[in-house]
């Protein structure tokens, strides 16, 4: 299975001047934990991570210190995400046919969720992890007053990785392109097209580090862990 893992982002909600997957975590950078997660999953076999050129030095320091044993490769990427992993789809292996794509600042994710994820990946045309919403949602106007109550068990709390065989994943990159369509993630591609996007259910401990609170949270799940 191929992993792209799109590292481009800045840690602006982070309060951060640098990026944020630089950061460190138990005295590790957080790249650091996602590419060990990913060496240690039996399912992926090519790793491609998406970031600027100017990271580039530092995520090469990172390699260093690791020694993988799977092929790394560095893809430049974009202004957004979306542009970052439309570079990545292009820089793939040309025969790849399915992709898993996992945003590097979810640090935290288990080898065994990227195994689960790839191999029901093989079952279908799209995926992506999720967990269901344990909150009650409220959605709400412009002026702050409650429009809608929707059904807590028709909700689930997307993560990644997502997966998507990778012909019908540039197909809807590129009407993306041509339609201006803007998105926070590919599987709101998928469902732009009318194509289906099953959900395997995901890792509670899987968060997305964005804040400072993030980091401490994160340093408390992996404490944890390594007792």
């Amino acid at each position: 299975m191929y992993l792209l893992i799109p590292a481009a982002g800045l840690g602006k909600r982070m309060g951060s001047d640098r990026n944020k997957l630089l950061l460190t975590l138990l005295g590790k950078p957080l790249l650091t934990w996602t590419l060990l997660a990913a060496e240690a999953s039996e399912e992926i076999g090519w790793i491609g991570i998406i970031g600027q050129s100017y990271d580039f030095s530092k995520f090469k320091e990172i390699l260093a210190n690791l020694s993988l044993t799977k092929p790394i490769e560095l893809i430049e990427g974009g202004e957004t995400r979306q542009q970052s992993v439309y570079n990545g789809l292009q820089a793939l292996p040309q025969n790849a046919q399915r992709v898993l794509i996992h945003d590097g600042a979810r640090c935290l994710a288990t080898p065994d969720l990227f195994d689960r994820c790839a191999k029901e990946l093989l079952t279908c045309q799209g995926l992506i992890a999720a967990i269901p919403v344990k909150d009650t949602i409220k959605v709400v106007d412009q002026h702050q007053f409650i429009q809608d109550t929707p059904k807590r068990s028709q909700l689930w709390a997307a993560q990644t990785p997502q997966g998507f065989e990778v012909k019908l994943l540039k197909d809807c990159h590129e009407k993306g392109r041509n339609l201006g369509w803007e998105v926070t993630d590919d599987a709101a591609l998928f469902e732009k097209c009318q194509l289906p996007v099953k959900i395997v259910e995901g890792e509670e401990t899987n968060l997305k580090v964005t804040t400072p609170i993030d980091l401490t949270i994160a340093e408390f799940i992996l404490k944890k862990r390594l007792i």
